[in-house]
């Protein structure tokens, strides 16, 4: 071999390792992906749902745990005050606050971030509700358990725990499939292409998305959105020499879930890439111009999906984006303040790409989190807690309301469990629930969708978990 292609197994190996870790989750390890069924005995027993119109669910998370409490904010003097004594130096200046009238007020008046202009339009225009003091929770939970450790969140207060404990909805396991991976177990026959998997990622490898049957396939935002393996499109022999030994990892039989995962989506992302670029090529033309960070781009790149949905044959599909930078001990209201206008430009476009396309009202956009941040300040940020808010978007969605209950902002309340650190009030099992129900679940697939759901809400004639979605 001549120097020009002389490698060592030591540079060899290097550099295909090197290639999974330039790009991350979105390479080698992106594809996490069911293109193909990976439990063909379990699926043929699932039930079949036909016909089903379109609709898609989108997990935006925002890593780290978001300081909601400077998200959503009281504004009337004596809720205000309180507010500001206990938030110190981190409060939002009153009047910079932008002033929301829900339609189901509980006799406070609240407001948003100063950096969430077009948030507020939205939830002035009834496409957008808040969702209060909402929490990772086993069962409901009372301040005398919460003392009593009756029954807590496995690792409370622990980004990686309650980061998985959201994906999953079962907090009291930390090996747990994703609840969103279970939804599409059920109801992947939905889709009449099951070479495309029902979950879609643009952050990789998620727990959110991992079932028994379906696991996700990631796209990322730039070009037609696959991911290709370093050398797939390369027919020099040192491409050829990688592609080969990469194809042997997926011969060998893996004893760790993670491992087999990824062996399945290195050959998914190899054999499906072309197809799936193809089909985005194809889909309907979006003319919205979004931002340029990093949301931004990804959320562009689920439209452009949304917009392929004939193209691709399916029915029903999640999303998982995530945004990260949440986690502020520091220099907290200039970080979170850039992360708000982040978001209110994405969800902007978003929502605009997808009412250019039709169908805002078959698109349910959801965030979840971590936790929130302690109502008090550590000098220059805030430390980790628990009971926060979300948003929900869509137009399939109760908008301009806030649903749970918003909690008093004062040290020692019936809810402080330590320096502002809120018992939550509404469990993250009602808030899925209510997405899986909209999505096409039917209430007697929801014990194995959520299994705890039977803990906090019963499925009734006409009743909803919470009530901030038509279905």
């Amino acid at each position: 071999m001549s120097g020009k292609h002389k490698h060592t197994r030591r540079k060899f190996l290097g550099n295909v390792t090197q290639g999974c870790a330039s790009l991350g989750v979105t390479s080698l390890l992106s594809g996490w992906t069911n293109m193909g069924l990976v439990n063909a005995a379990a699926a043929a027993n699932r039930p079949t749902y036909s016909n089903s119109p379109y609709k898609a669910l989108v997990c935006i998370l925002l890593s780290g745990g978001n300081d909601s409490f400077n998200m959503l904010i009281p504004r009337g003097t004596s809720e205000y005050n309180d507010y500001a004594a206990v938030r110190s130096n981190l409060a939002i200046d009153q009047n910079q606050i932008r002033a929301i009238n829900p339609l189901n007020p509980d006799g406070r008046q609240y407001g948003l971030h100063p950096n969430l202009p077009q948030i507020q339009n939205l939830f002035e225009s009834e496409k957008l509700s808040f969702v209060a003091n909402i929490g990772t929770l086993v069962q409901p939970t009372t301040m005398l358990q919460y003392n009593q450790s009756q029954n807590l969140p496995l690792g409370l207060y622990s980004h990686i725990d309650q980061r998985q404990h959201w994906q999953t909805s079962v907090p009291h396991n930390r090996n747990a499939n994703g609840w969103g991976g279970r939804l599409a177990d059920v109801l992947h026959t939905n889709n009449q292409n099951n070479d495309v998997s029902m979950n879609i990622s643009l952050n990789g490898i998620n727990i959110f998305q991992r079932g028994d049957t379906i696991q996700s396939y990631s796209i990322n935002p730039t070009a037609n959105g696959s991911v290709l393996i370093n050398g797939a499109t390369n027919n020099s022999i040192y491409e050829q020499l990688k592609r080969e030994t990469v194809d042997s990892l997926l011969e060998y039989n893996y004893q760790f879930l993670l491992e087999k995962a990824y062996a399945s989506a290195v050959q998914g992302a190899k054999n499906n890439s072309i197809a799936f670029d193809a089909a985005i090529a194809a889909g309907d033309p979006i003319s919205v111009q979004f931002g340029t960070g990093q949301l931004s781009k990804r959320l562009k790149m689920v439209a452009r999906t949304i917009a392929a949905r004939q193209v691709l044959n399916v029915n029903n599909q999640t999303f998982f984006v995530e945004l990260g930078g949440f986690d502020n001990h520091d220099d907290i209201l200039v970080n979170h303040a850039a992360l708000m206008a982040e978001l209110d430009t994405a969800l902007h476009d978003f929502n605009q790409a997808l009412e250019e396309l039709q169908v805002e009202n078959d698109v349910t956009t959801f965030t979840i989190s971590d936790f929130a941040r302690k109502l008090v300040s550590n000098g220059d940020g805030s430390d980790h807690a628990w009971g926060g808010h979300a948003l929900v978007m869509g137009g399939a969605v109760q908008g301009k309301h806030i649903y749970g209950q918003y909690p008093e902002l004062f040290l020692g309340n019936a809810l402080d469990t330590g320096d502002g650190r809120l018992l939550p009030t509404t469990s993250c099992d009602e808030y899925f629930a209510e997405l899986a129900l909209w999505f096409g679940a039917s209430p007697s697939d929801l014990d194995r969708i959520l299994p705890n759901i039977n803990n906090f809400w019963t499925p009734v004639s006409n009743g909803h978990p919470i009530g901030f979605l038509n279905y």
